[in-house]
């Protein structure tokens, strides 16, 4: 008697069909030493950057935060995001030893400069704890996408999922600070994933789905657009999981409902456990000049997640509402650009990787068997890249960093051509993105693929959280004491560094007439990008003679 049909494999998800292997053991061990050594590169081009970056302009609040989740259990600081990160972060933290002055009662900029400088613990100690739990986690997102592309395409399509996003210049970068938009995208992306297999079996995955959703949301707020969507999709698995069942029956209501209500209801958990699992009694006071809400904004106050949750929405819409400055191709501007983002992404983006992200989408609709996963990975795609490309801060492409995980899982598709051309050409590209990739090594922050000129030429076209964010005021202290030993040094550094806490003496140019500035000139390029009057005259009369980490000039003012 043949299985029933609730046991096939569905045609979308069924293996790709491949000669039986002799040695099938030894072609799993291939692979997984494949796999292996593709996130050990990763890892390895993670913990070197992390051990190499001071801090980035964000980290110091979300370590100088997780330092009060431990000491004082208390949600005070940083409300506009919620806690889970930052508790990842204190599972790092909690091994330095650090603790917060009793006295301290400053704001969060004061407190992350406080944790890390004042409190005498060393400061790249801490932050390298703080880190590592997000490195760690970078990396088994990449085992969800290897699982993803693997489902979807065979051991081949996971290997070449992974091996873009290893190779992922933005994913090294951001996946190896002690920031939060890595592990928001990552938990999105496994979320799709668990959706996706519950078309099989929607009673196993719906609920680990809803968990990994209410861990985004609990990352990071701007996941939230996301949630409508992965819930729709859920709907949609159980639909599709009757009709394997019974082709001819009629789509059944209530487990519709459930496949809807059952992960919102987990995801909403999820929330509160993050809260409670800072604060027990949830002890909440709004911060003083909450924004207020009109409109349909104010429906946010009617959503069931804790109060300091909502006012942390209160915050992020009273950011939007200001209007932020944005540096593109050289251009300096007021207020939010809709094609910032994508223009961003074509500049940060291994040529390599754009070439398989547009024919794994080409491959994902005209490959019948693929078809069935179009939803699930491109409708979350979209409406994440929609909601950051109507933001009002053009910061950088940290925003997007979802997409180089769930394109990296559609590139995969490209192994099912039954063409060697094809098969041939998807390998040369990979390749083309790894050169590109290790070839910015260590500096990928700053990346920048070859056609805008390579890492070198960044700041040029970009600013922020793309080339400058601080990360590099240890670089520029060892550069300094190497190179320039004695000589005076004026400095514009734009970051959350304390340049005296690594030995930079210098003084601030800004605050005396040009005449009087002589000799080195070191600033930031996002700096240099924003220039005012005042530092325009400065680098007028300047001339460069040295580049830290391709996010600081040096100059020399005779």
């Amino acid at each position: 008697m043949p299985p029933p049909t609730s046991q096939l494999p569905s045609v979308a998800e069924a293996s790709p069909e491949k000669p039986a292997s002799r040695f099938p053991g030894l072609r799993r061990w291939a692979f997984a030493l494949v796999g292996f050594a593709l996130l050990a590169q990763m890892a390895f081009a993670m913990v070197t950057t992390a051990r190499e970056q001071t801090p980035t302009i964000d980290e110091p609040v979300y370590v100088g935060t997780a330092v009060v989740y431990l000491d004082r259990h208390s949600l005070r600081y940083n409300p506009e995001h919620p806690p889970l990160g930052k508790l990842i972060i204190a599972a790092g933290v909690a091994f330095a030893g650090v603790h917060l002055d009793p006295a301290f009662a400053g704001d969060e900029t004061q407190l992350g400069r406080q944790v890390l400088y004042e409190s005498g613990a060393d400061p790249g100690h801490v932050l390298l704890l703080g880190r590592l739990p997000m490195i760690v986690l970078t990396l088994l997102f990449g085992l969800v996408v290897f699982a993803f592309a693997r489902d979807l395409a065979g051991p081949v399509g996971g290997l070449l999922a992974l091996a873009l996003y290893a190779f992922s210049p933005d994913l090294i970068a951001y996946g190896s600070l002690a920031t939060l938009d890595v592990p928001m995208a990552g938990f999105l992306l496994t979320a799709a994933w668990l959706v996706w297999r519950a078309r099989r079996r929607p009673v196993r995955y719906l609920p680990l789905a809803g968990l990994a959703l209410g861990a985004a949301v609990a990352t990071k707020m701007s996941a939230l657009p996301a949630v409508p969507v992965v819930l729709l999709l859920a709907a949609w698995s159980v639909w599709r999981f009757q009709r394997t069942r019974d082709p001819d029956a009629k789509p059944r209501v209530l487990p519709l409902l459930a496949a809807v209500l059952g992960p919102a209801v987990l995801a909403v958990a999820v929330v509160w456990a993050a809260y409670l699992a800072v604060d027990p009694s949830l002890r909440w006071q709004a911060p003083p000049g909450l924004p207020a809400l009109h409109g349909l904004r104010s429906l946010a106050d009617w959503l069931p997640l804790p109060r300091p949750y909502l006012d942390g929405m209160h915050l992020q819409f009273g950011f939007e509402d200001q209007v932020w400055s944005g540096f593109l191709f050289g251009r300096l501007y007021f207020g939010a650009l809709w094609y910032y983002l994508p223009a961003a992404i074509l500049v940060k983006t291994p040529l390599g990787t754009l070439a398989l992200w547009l024919a794994g989408i080409v491959v994902l609709f005209a490959v019948p068997r693929l078809r069935p996963a179009a939803p699930y990975l491109l409708i979350p795609s979209a409406v994440l890249l929609a909601a950051a490309m109507t933001g009002s801060r053009d910061f950088g492409v940290r925003y997007t960093v979802f997409l180089p995980m769930f394109l990296a899982v559609v590139a995969a598709g490209l192994v099912l051509l039954r063409r060697r051309w094809a098969h041939v050409t998807a390998a040369a590209l990979v390749v083309v993105t790894a050169v590109s990739s290790l070839l910015t090594f260590p500096y990928y922050l700053p990346y920048s693929n070859e056609a805008f000129g390579g890492t070198a030429e960044t700041h040029l076209r970009l600013h922020d959280s793309n080339v400058d964010w601080g990360q590099d005021l240890g670089r520029l202290a060892d550069r300094l004491h190497e190179h320039y030993p004695g000589e005076r040094v004026w400095l514009v550094y734009k970051g959350a560094g304390v340049p005296g806490a690594y030995g930079i003496e210098a003084a601030d140019p800004l605050r005396v007439p040009p005449e009087q500035v002589h000799g080195l000139l070191a600033v930031s390029d996002s700096s240099v990008a924003k220039a005012d009057a005042h530092l325009k005259a400065l680098l007028a009369g300047s001339t460069p003679v040295d580049d830290v980490g391709h996010s600081i000039t040096i100059y020399r003012r005779p």
